[in-house]
């Protein structure tokens, strides 16, 4: 069983890497996620993460004392490296509480908070020193990873077969227990309900989750000090909101390491939006109530654009004479269209009457090296969770498995990605010094970049993989 893995960050926080498609609604930010084993069995939301293509995740995290060890090693690294200037954690806490009379209570009095709601709620506070991402007062900013120094992984990696049928097995029977919810849920919002649980699996283990930190005390510190100020602050903000509107006290508010609450994960900006109570009574509450979390899942994704009677997309095979340099939420195009060309579902069956006169998109996350999808809009919703490709694959496959039965995509994932992100990087340069457009200039391979350099292949005589190689290095300068 895997243990310990990463979890990454969702989409509604601010991601790094990757030419994705913009998001289609804004105030897009709700958490992080938890990870499990094959069996669904709750692992404890770890503040480590990964990074693959298309910002997703990473490798197997240390065993509990390994990390507490690889933690001390940073932080005295860390230590060392801090300028003479920099404060003693004393210095900070006095600060800290300083802030919190002097800066954050004017800002929150503007905003409608009283005085007696945001006492309760910043009573005690203290700074979580723990936490990732912390930059204490007189200590410079964290610098990135030289490019030189980070590999991204095969998007293989992410679908672990174990893990997603441990979560499927799990869904299905979840799925059974609370069928009368679920269809009231889709009655209502038309989201199907294999996606929602499908979210609620990969966001919080089904709900089983730890949610071992103070969602104020986190989010404070992080507002305080962090390499995210401004984001976290004003999450605060939105959270001494849900205080001040009787939503819970601060103290019932638990979270994840970067504030994300709740069963669906939600930060507090999103809940105050999306949040419903389904259960009639008369609170949202995504911690304890199954029904109030499903609903709320269900309510993000139709007011981000869920289109009502469609599937997220479809394994296809792309024909040899087909180009993968097509791909990409702005070369959408009937389905129809897409099945002149040859292009066919690998299950043998017809695409769906209804979905004929619609429009989808290819999407070929490692080139010709792996499987290859026609998705719909509904797939870009999926991205407004997380704004990854393969999260919203791993929900879509997911969902089928909880639905149908389904099992892994029928192609397999190659053995693509061992490579640095400064020698994608040095492609990218190089493409974009051709009149191509790769979308972001940052080393990681994301649909402009691929269909970039798809379109170069096909122009120098080369075969057309739409994926960067080491093979590729020379020949593209």
């Amino acid at each position: 069983m895997r243990k310990n893995t990463p979890l990454w960050p969702a989409g509604h926080l601010p991601l790094k890497g990757g030419d994705r498609q913009e998001p289609l609604s804004s105030g897009n930010i709700h958490g992080d996620h938890a990870r499990f084993g094959a069996s669904g069995r709750c692992i404890s939301i770890s503040p480590l993460e990964g990074e693959m293509s298309g910002r997703t995740e990473g490798g197997i995290l240390p065993e509990g004392g390994i990390l507490a060890k690889t933690l001390l090693l940073a932080s005295l690294i860390l230590g060392l490296s801090q300028p003479a200037h920099a404060q003693s954690r004393p210095q900070v806490e006095q600060q800290f509480q300083s802030w919190l009379q002097t800066s954050l209570w004017p800002e929150a009095q503007k905003s409608g908070i009283t005085r007696g709601s945001f006492d309760s709620a910043v009573a005690g506070v203290k700074l979580n020193w723990e936490l990732p991402d912390l930059v204490p007062p007189g200590s410079a900013p964290p610098k990135d990873q030289k490019q030189s120094q980070a590999e991204f992984s095969s998007p293989g990696a992410y679908f672990s077969e174990k893990r997603l049928q441990g979560l499927a097995a799990t869904g299905r029977t979840l799925t059974a227990k609370h069928a009368a919810t679920l269809r009231r849920i889709e009655t209502t919002y038309g989201v199907p309900g294999e996606i929602i649980v499908a979210i609620w699996g990969r966001e919080s283990g089904f709900g089983s989750a730890k949610l071992p930190y103070s969602a104020i005390e986190v989010l404070a510190t992080k507002a305080f000090m962090s390499t995210r100020k401004d984001m976290f602050r004003r999450e605060l903000i939105s959270a001494l909101h849900m205080v001040d509107g009787g939503e819970l006290s601060a103290a019932a508010m638990r979270g994840s390491w970067a504030g994300a609450l709740g069963q669906p994960q939600f930060m507090p900006t999103s809940f105050l939006k999306y949040a419903v109570d389904f259960d009639g009574d008369g609170k949202r509450d995504i911690w304890q109530s199954v029904p109030d979390s499903l609903a709320s899942i269900a309510n993000y994704l139709v007011k981000s654009g869920w289109q009502k009677g469609r599937d997220w997309g479809f394994e296809v095979r792309i024909p040899a004479g087909v180009s993968c340099a097509q791909e990409g939420p702005d070369r959408a195009q009937p389905i129809s269209q897409w099945s002149t060309t040859g292009i066919a579902r690998v299950s043998g069956k017809p695409f769906p009457a209804a979905d004929l006169k619609a429009q989808g998109m290819m999407l070929v996350p490692a080139g010709t090296h792996g499987p290859e999808f026609i998705v719909t809009p509904n797939f870009y919703v999926l991205k407004e969770y997380n704004n990854s490709d393969l999260y919203a694959l791993f929900i879509g496959n997911l969902a089928d498995r909880i639905a149908h039965g389904g099992g892994a995509f029928s192609a397999p994932w190659g053995d693509v990605g061992k490579m640095l992100r400064s020698d994608v990087l040095a492609m990218q340069k190089a493409l974009v010094a051709k009149g191509y457009d790769v979308g972001n200039v940052d080393g990681l391979p994301g649909f402009k970049t691929r269909r970039s350099l798809g379109d170069w292949q096909a122009k120098s005589g080369l075969p057309v993989t739409c994926y960067p190689d080491a093979s590729l290095k020379a020949k593209l300068k």
